[in-house]
Parts: C-alpha cells; sequence; structure tokens
C-alpha cells in the first residue's frame, strides 16, 4: 500500500457478483484498486453458475467460471459482502460514501468448514433454488457445491428458532461453533471512488409465463428449468424426463420471444440471447439422445454475434434440429401430450403435439432496478433497465457511478464481461492518482526445500457426473494408492471449488506433500488456479501435474465406462511418473516499459488510448489514413438519435490535446519484435521511420464496408449502399424527390461472399427508413431481408417502423430478389410468401445493406504473432471469458478487428481493452510463466534451427566467446516445445516437459498396456 497524495479513495464499490460485477472485482485488484464486492444472495456467480453449458462453444459454465470465483475468494483486495443490498449513495466521483444494508448470514463463513454436519440434523427441508425446485436442500445449505464463499448460511424465513424459538438443534452440532443465530442485520458505511452496478437481470412473472401454460401444465419448462435437467450435475444427472410421470421424452417443442418483443407484458425489446441459448440447449439434449425430436418456434432467428450463425448451421445440419417461423400464441393440453397451435408464414392454421414445451424467457430488469436506482441516484429508461447512451454506453446518468452486464440493457456473456472490464477502465481513469493507495501485496511463504524422495499426493475429481457418471472414480483413486511415492490420495466432488482449494493446501501440510497431480478437467482453464493453491502452502507452482480425465475419459467415452476407467487410471499413473521427476521452477518477472502502441485511429482506437492516458500512461496511436475518425466519419446519424460528427470532433479534440497521446496518421507499423513488457515497435510515416518502445500492444484496425457486386451496384445509378443513403438523406430536398424506395439486407452476407452477419445492417436499414418517413411521410418503404436482427432496445425502432407502414418482406437465401434495368429505370422482383406471388416494384432508389469485412491485416497479424478466425477477423484468446485478449500476452483488440459491432459496442470494448491494457501498465512488471524452453549451452552447436522455427521469435543466437549459442528470452516463450523438438543434439529442454519426464510417461503406458 503507498500513501495517498490525493483525497479521491482508492476502493472502487461493485453492486452485483455475477460473472460481470466478478470481472470488474478482479480487473479494479489487478489495476491496483481495492474492491468492495456487493451481492444480494449468499453466494458469487450468478445466473452464469447455473448454467450447464455456454454457447456456442459448448465450454462447460461452471468449468471455466469457477477459477475466477476462487480467485475473487481469495484475492486479498476483495472483500465479499453476501446478502446485502446498496440502500444509498452520497458524495460525489472520487468521494463517494455507500451505505450497504447486511442480512445476517447466522453460519460465520471464517469459521464455518462446509462439513454438512448441520443439514443431517435440520429437520426443514426447503426447494433447492440453485436447481429450480426440482429437488429439496436442508435450510442450512451452500447454493451450489462450487460455492463463493464456501460456507453454509441459514434461511431465516424457514428457520424454527428465527420464528417461533424453538429450535437450536444446528447449533449444538456444529463443531466449528460457527452457527449463530442470534446474528443481526446490520448497515455498514463504505468510503469508495466510484461505483459500478452489475446486479444483472430478473425473471420473468408466472402471470407472463402463464399464457403458455406454465404453472398449469407440468410438462411447460422455463428455459432455466430445462437447464438444470439436462445438466450433467443438475437434479436428474442431465436425463430428461416429463414432470407429470417421469417418462423420457420423445418430442420437445421450444418456444423463442416468451416475454420478449411483447409490448402486451411490456417489454417491447428483444433480449438477445435467447434464439443462441435456445439452439445450444436443443444441441446439448440431442448430444445426450439422438433421437430425440427437437422443434424451435422462432420469429426472426437472431444469432448475430460473432460465431453464433455458424453454430446454428452446424446444429441444424449436424443434430437435425426443425426450425419453424412462427409466433405461438399458448399452449393446450391433448390428453398426455401439449398441443401447439400455429401460423405459418402461408397464414395456414396447424396444430402439433409434444412432450415437453420449453419457454425460452426473455431477460427482464432486476426486481429491485428502482430502489438500486433510488440509493444510487441514477436514472432508468422506459424499461427500468440503467439509462445510458450510445456513445457513453457504460456511463450512468450520475458522474462516477458506472454500469455493466445485463442491468445496461440483455445481453450474453462475453459482452457483459466486456463490459465489466469496461467499467473498471473508467474507474481507474478517475482514481488515477489514488492506484495503490488501499490495496495490499499478496505475500506468499517461502517455498519449501523439497526432499529427495518424492511426497506425491493425487486428487480425483468427480466433477460431479460430467467425471463420474462415466469413470469410476473411486476405483481410481484406490488404484493411485498403489502407485510407487503417492503418500496421499482422495477424490473430491468438484476439486475447482474452494473449499476444495483450502483441502488441498491443507493435506500439502498434514502430509509433506512435495508433488501434487490433479484428476480432472482441462488443464486450459484450471492449471492456473491449483498452482496458486500450491504457491500458497509454500511449493513451488511446477511440481503440479493435471490429468484431464474429463475430456479425454468421459467425455471421449461416455458410453465405454469400463475402458473410460481404465484409461484414467493410466492416465494417472503416467502423471505420477512423471510427478516423481518435477522440480523447482525459477518465477520469473520482466519490467514493463510504461507505454502502449494503439493500432488503429478509428472511434476504438481513439477511446483506447485517451484511456490508457487518462489512466496515467504514455500511448502511441497510429492510423493508417491522414486523419483520425475511421468508419465514424460516413455517419450521418444514428439510431437513437445522436450526431457521430458531434462525438468524432470531441475524440479528436481530447486526443489532439491529451500530452501522453503521440498520433501518427498516414502511418504504418512495419514491425513488432520483443514481448509484454519490452516491445519495440518500427513507425514510418512519410519518408520517416521512428523506433518506439512500449509495454503493450491494443489491435484496433477497424473494419470496411462489403463491396457488393450484385444488384447492379455501380452499373446503376439508382442503386446505393445504406451509407451512401445516409449521405443522401442530410439532404431533405432530395428526400422529397423519392417515392419508392427498396431496401435489401444481408448483401454479401450470412452464406454469399461473407459467412456470418454483420450485427449492423438491419439496424441501419430501419433508421435510414424512419429518417426517410421524417423528411417525407409519403414515401413507400419495402425491406426485404432474411431475419431482422434489431437485438436489444433497437426492438423498438423496429417496431415503430412496421408502425410508420414501413413493408417488411422476408425472402430466403435460395431466393432472393432479382434487380433488372429496363429503359434506365430499375426493377425488383421477389417472391412476397404471404400471397404466394412475385411482385415487382420499380424503386426510386435501391439501398444495399452490406456487411462488415476486415482490412487486410495478415502481416499485421503474423507480425505480432496472433490468430485470425476464417472470416480474418482477429481470435481472441477465448470467446467468453477473454474477449479482448490475445494468447500472447501484452496484445489485445478491441472494435470491428474483433469483429462488426456498433458503435456502442466497439467503445464498451475499447475500455476493456484499456483495461487490461492498463493492468499490464500499472503493475510495473509481469510474471513469466516457468515452462519455458531452457537451452544447454554446452551441447548447443549454435546451428540456428531453433531460432528459425520459433513462432514467437522466442530464441535468439548469441555470441559467447567465439562461438554462436541459442538463447532463450524467457517472456516471450510459450512453451510450445517446437524447439526442443527439433534440436539436432537435444540442446532444448522445457521446464515440466523434460526429455526424462515424458519418458517416464510413456514407460508408464507401455507397462500399463
Amino acid at each position: 500500500m503507498k500513501k495517498s497524495k490525493t483525497t479521491k479513495m482508492g476502493s472502487v464499490l461493485v453492486v452485483g457478483g455475477g460473472v460481470a460485477g466478478v470481472q470488474s472485482a478482479l480487473d479494479l485488484s489487478d489495476l491496483g484498486y481495492y474492491v468492495y464486492l456487493v451481492e444480494k444472495s449468499a453466494s458469487i456467480g450468478g445466473v452464469m453458475a447455473r448454467l450447464d453449458k455456454t454457447f456456442p462453444t459448448n465450454d462447460c459454465s461452471i468449468c471455466i467460471l469457477a477459477p475466477k470465483l476462487v480467485e475473487a475468494g481469495r484475492s486479498p483486495n476483495i472483500k465479499l459482502i453476501t446478502k446485502a443490498t446498496l440502500t444509498s449513495v452520497d458524495g460525489t466521483a472520487g468521494n463517494f460514501t455507500a451505505k450497504v444494508h447486511c442480512e445476517p448470514r447466522y453460519i460465520n463463513g471464517d469459521l464455518c468448514t462446509a462439513c454438512g454436519t448441520c443439514t443431517m440434523y435440520c429437520p426443514i427441508v426447503i426447494p433447492d433454488i440453485y436447481n429450480e425446485g426440482f429437488t429439496i436442500t436442508r435450510n442450512p445449505h451452500m447454493d451450489y457445491p462450487q460455492a463463493v464463499p464456501a460456507s453454509f448460511y441459514i434461511d431465516p424465513k424457514e428457520c424454527l428458532f428465527a420464528n417461533h424459538e424453538t429450535c437450536r438443534i444446528c447449533v449444538s452440532t456444529c463443531q466449528a461453533q460457527a452457527i449463530d443465530l442470534d446474528a443481526k442485520e446490520e448497515t455498514i458505511e463504505l468510503s469508495v471512488g466510484a461505483v459500478i452496478l452489475s446486479p444483472g437481470f430478473g425473471s420473468l412473472s408466472e402471470d407472463i409465463l402463464s399464457r403458455f401454460g406454465y404453472g398449469v401444465y407440468p410438462n411447460v419448462l422455463t428455459s432455466m428449468e430445462f437447464e438444470r435437467m439436462m445438466c450433467a450435475s443438475g437434479p436428474s444427472n442431465g436425463v430428461l424426463f416429463r414432470p407429470s410421470d417421469e417418462k423420457h421424452p420423445k418430442r420437445i417443442a421450444i418456444l423463442q420471444c416468451v416475454g420478449s418483443r411483447d409490448i402486451t407484458c411490456g417489454n417491447g425489446y428483444c433480449s438477445s440471447v435467447c434464439c443462441m441459448y435456445a439452439i445450444k440447449e436443443a444441441t446439448v439434449v440431442k448430444e445426450h439422445d439422438p433421437d430425440l425430436e427437437i422443434t424451435i418456434f422462432y420469429m426472426e432467428m437472431r444469432t448475430q454475434g460473432k460465431g453464433f450463425d455458424a453454430a446454428r448451421q452446424r446444429a441444424k445440419e449436424e443434430y437435425g434440429l426443425r426450425f419453424v417461423r412462427a409466433r405461438v400464441a399458448g399452449v393446450n393440453e391433448n390428453g398426455e401430450q401439449l398441443r401447439i397451435p400455429y401460423v405459418n408464414e402461408k397464414g395456414e392454421h396447424l396444430a402439433e403435439d409434444f412432450d415437453i414445451v420449453v419457454l425460452a424467457q426473455g431477460l427482464e430488469s432486476p426486481a429491485d432496478a428502482e430502489s438500486l436506482a433510488q440509493a444510487a441516484e441514477i436514472d432508468l429508461n422506459h424499461y427500468n433497465f440503467c439509462k445510458t447512451n450510445s456513445f457513453e454506453p457504460l456511463e450512468t446518468t450520475r458522474p462516477g457511478i458506472f454500469v455493466a452486464g445485463a442491468f445496461q440493457g440483455p445481453k450474453d456473456i462475453p459482452d457483459s464481461v466486456t463490459q465489466a472490464s469496461g467499467a473498471a477502465a473508467h474507474a481507474a481513469e478517475i482514481l488515477r492518482d489514488a492506484r495503490g493507495t488501499q490495496t495490499v501485496k499478496k505475500e506468499y511463504p517461502t517455498e519449501i526445500e523439497i526432499e529427495k524422495e518424492p511426497r506425491i499426493g493425487v486428487f480425483i475429481c468427480h466433477c460431479g457426473i460430467n467425471i463420474g457418471g462415466v469413470v469410476d472414480v473411486p476405483a481410481v483413486k484406490e488404484y493411485a494408492s498403489t502407485l510407487g511415492n503417492v503418500v496421499f490420495f482422495d477424490r473430491n466432488p468438484y476439486s475447482c471449488s474452494q473449499d476444495t482449494q483450502i483441502t488441498i493446501k491443507e493435506k500439502i501440510e498434514e502430509h509433506k506433500l512435495n508433488r501434487i497431480v490433479v484428476a480432472a478437467c482441462t488443464p486450459r482453464t484450471h492449471e492456473p488456479l491449483f498452482q496458486e493453491t500450491l504457491r500458497a502452502a509454500g511449493l513451488n507452482r511446477a511440481l503440479f501435474e493435471m490429468v484431464n480425465i474429463r475430456d479425454q475419459c468421459s467425455w471421449v467415452h461416455m458410453h465405454e465406462p469400463e475402458k473410460a476407467t481404465d484409461k484414467a487410471k493410466e492416465l494417472v499413473k503416467m502423471a505420477v511418473e512423471k510427478a516423481k521427476l518435477l522440480t523447482p521452477l525459477a518465477e520469473q518477472s520482466v519490467p514493463v516499459i510504461p507505454r502502449a502502441l494503439v493500432i488503429g485511429g478509428g472511434v476504438s482506437g481513439m477511446t483506447v488510448a485517451l484511456s490508457i492516458a487518462e489512466q496515467g500512461f504514455e500511448c502511441f496511436l497510429v492510423e493508417k489514413n491522414d486523419e483520425l475518425g475511421g468508419n465514424l466519419k460516413n455517419l450521418v446519424f444514428t439510431l437513437t438519435g445522436e450526431e457521430p460528427h458531434t462525438l468524432l470532433e470531441e475524440l479528436k479534440n481530447k486526443v489532439e490535446k491529451e500530452p501522453l497521446i503521440n498520433v501518427y496518421t498516414g502511418a504504418n507499423v512495419d514491425n513488432v519484435s520483443g514481448y509484454v513488457g519490452n516491445f519495440t515497435s518500427s513507425i514510418s510515416y512519410g519518408s520517416e521511420t521512428e523506433s518506439v518502445e512500449h509495454g503493450v500492444v491494443i489491435v484496433a484496425t477497424g473494419g470496411r464496408p462489403y463491396q457488393p457486386t450484385q444488384y447492379l451496384y455501380e452499373k446503376s445509378n439508382q442503386v446505393v449502399t445504406q451509407l451512401e443513403l445516409e449521405k443522401i438523406l442530410s439532404s431533405p430536398d432530395d428526400v422529397q424527390k423519392i417515392q419508392d424506395i427498396v431496401m435489401i439486407q444481408c448483401v454479401g452476407s450470412r452464406g454469399e461472399d461473407l459467412a456470418y452477419c454483420s450485427k449492423i445492417c438491419c439496424g441501419q436499414a430501419v433508421k435510414n427508413a424512419l429518417k426517410i418517413l421524417a423528411l417525407n411521410p409519403n414515401t413507400n418503404i419495402y425491406i426485404l431481408y432474411r431475419d431482422m436482427r434489431t437485438y436489444g432496445f433497437a426492438e423498438d425502432y423496429y417496431r415503430e417502423a412496421r408502425e410508420k407502414g414501413v413493408i417488411f418482406i422476408r425472402y430466403e437465401k435460395d431466393m432472393p430478389p432479382s434487380v433488372t434495368e429496363e429503359n434506365g429505370k430499375i426493377k425488383v422482383e421477389f417472391l412476397d410468401p404471404l400471397l404466394d406471388e412475385r411482385v415487382v416494384v420499380e424503386p426510386d432508389i435501391l439501398a444495399l445493406s452490406v456487411g462488415v469485412v476486415p482490412h487486410d491485416v495478415d502481416k499485421l497479424a503474423k507480425g505480432l504473432k496472433v490468430p485470425l478466425t476464417s472470416d480474418k477477423f482477429f481470435l481472441e484468446a477465448h470467446a467468453k471469458l477473454r474477449p479482448v485478449e490475445f494468447s500472447v500476452s501484452g496484445i489485445y483488440l478491441c472494435g470491428l478487428a474483433h469483429s462488426p459491432k456498433p458503435i456502442d459496442e466497439s467503445i464498451a470494448q475499447a475500455k476493456a481493452a484499456a483495461s487490461k491494457a492498463g493492468a499490464c501498465l500499472a503493475k510495473g512488471f509481469v510474471s513469466v510463466d516457468p515452462i519455458v524452453s531452457v537451452v544447454n549451452p554446452d551441447s548447443c552447436i549454435g546451428c540456428g534451427i531453433c531460432e528459425s522455427l520459433c513462432p514467437y521469435k522466442a530464441i535468439r543466437t548469441i555470441k559467447v566467446g567465439k562461438k554462436k549459442k541459442a538463447e532463450t528470452i524467457s517472456a516471450s516463450c510459450k512453451g510450445c516445445g517446437i524447439c526442443a523438438s527439433h534440436c539436432p543434439t537435444f540442446a532444448i529442454s522445457m521446464g515440466g516437459f523434460t526429455n526424462e519426464q515424458i519418458i517416464a510417461q510413456i514407460r508408464a503406458f507401455g507397462e500399463s498396456s
């Protein structure tokens, strides 16, 4: 903790402990601020902790979330305050006093060991809310096995003592004396410099759900109930059943837009996530039971996110999902089945019977949105979500209070995570002088001297039934006990949970373990979690080996439990043999040059540069064009009414006046060398070249409009793009001449030249249509579309356009409109699905909605050693939880370089990249993973093969005396092993993967076979 030289507070209050709140807290602690994380329930994790899988990658949700929860729970700079609500915020930005009302847990989290003894004696049984009431639990309970904090709590509404003072049996049975039934509620005051609101979203009322038979027919389920039912660790271990008779269903219907896009229930907006999570649920249950018939009833298929259309197409082709375009008005009972009457696009009245009907419910504003807004003194929009604007998407109406996640508007996980990081950047900007004034440095115990004799501890994970449902975990545990040098062996329900981390630490100390093997899921997401536990116990983190018996055993051999178990035993034996040879590896760190390089000067690039500068760090902003602005220069107005040129001028003025930003226009980044913390880049502009040193790189190279060749574009002056139409609309006199206009959506997109959806085109068409009608109400406007993807609050404008007379006509991909020209006049011909007839329109203007394509960034990507997608956008490290990071440390991305998106999402992502980059710069150093290559100079012959092959430029040839020798640049090395595998003299070995260790594993496998 450094001495404060400012009156501002170096701490931040984060309200809401879902994935957005947790991400904000983690980022803020990395940025150098103390965090109070306030959560109204008894544990953090939010809705994501209850999901089975996440789209579009189908990662196990709790598996990728749990490490973040544990990290937040054990951070010395994050204080968790559960069962608490914000009641007031007084003061101004930099100096707030927040009052937080805390309900008692009745079980002291510092004393509770989560042994569960109290649950054995408590007579009160309550519904298990985590499992949507499908199972029961006792009153003293944890929300879920991996819950953080990892302690039990008591619900006073169900407690006999709290209501009748008749029972205290739990108190006497608790050996830790952790239960205090006399605990009282309290209000605490917190002095903070900024506040981030991320309370998540609310649930639909049963009144809305009952319109579709929910609560009337037992086999009508909500999507969350269906999610818990199909989850391998859920109430039925992933086995689907009809609640009415527990029979296995054969036909399932999923109804979209329940509680969304419905003004009759007050929710006129689109919830943005329902289409994709319905597809995810359908594919997961089809994996469980390929014979299931699943039908998804939908109005528009809004899979507009990065990779979402591809996932939808895969689901349709590989799993045979059936999609029916219709809005279902209700559900009726027909004997033992549920009947769904609907009207198809041709106007035909049809009905089908199903065993289960799933309601894909939308996202509502939080139930306590109004009280939270009153406490924080902020405004809400007309749907009771937090009020923001397109150019300041993370700022509330009160300075110093920011918003992130679904409270800002319905959104999925990566957008919530992005906003969470972006809100952290906002807080860091206003509190830069108070950075580090309230944080404490995490101290680790001195590393234990390792005895020559290995003492190995083996921990086998059940992961609910993800592993335990296939692999015989007790048998694997017993097998581990027979292996040499294994002195402790155990199995855990969930090895990634907070209480298991505590157990591992205790067993290391109790049994003097000096090597640890964990057989669980993938090291890609969980290895750092366990390595951190080893460090906390005084062991070097390199003395850890992880076995992936989930992906490599239970998942791939789910129908062969005996073979899966045998394979798990073999993998554990191989890991133990390797663990015997593990040695401590030195922890290394390198200093960070406190400067950033931003490539691209559009709205994202300028936003990220300003944020980094406002956090106190110098920045080089490189733009290839002669002036800043990017695509923002081409926009005249936005869908929500803001003026882009105002934002552009404001950003340019701020950038030009900011002394910490060095601007290079008409410039290119020719070369980037080095590694995180120590990059050197060559910038060329005009006839000059300048070399700059910096610690981080942010890629904001943007994109450009797709150049169409279809529909007579550039052959007829009546055919324009939406951007060109927008410029025409800036002249009201020209608009008066337009009597008929046709707009064609998805030109070149979604399976033509471009495989993806560009997200902005539908909103752009609606925006221009409304502008035309505002200037000339008599204009006839026809919009030909495949799916109108006006997600979120943009749905209001889509509805307004329909109400004002814009005619929307859908076309199929294989039957697009045709455009011809006769006597200098164009004709547009298309099929009207409702009339089932061909229609011809002769418009004054044909406007083409074209997508966004990336710039040519292949050379830059190779120079930075970062990957691209098949669509040539940059590929992030993890689609859900690391959306602005690359797998290469110290390099970040934002804006259209990542994927097509509107202005508000680009700004939020730019702020998120600034948060990640700022954390690296603020620390002043970066830790280097010890698993790097090591060159033995005595064996090295200086041939240079390793240097030429290294994809990360992490090996260089130096002169030692008169001979050439290879040398590893540890900060750049990613431990891929290419150099070691090609060295002709075996002079290179990999930390944690030496030849001896690998050979030991191979021998162990040979002996097993």
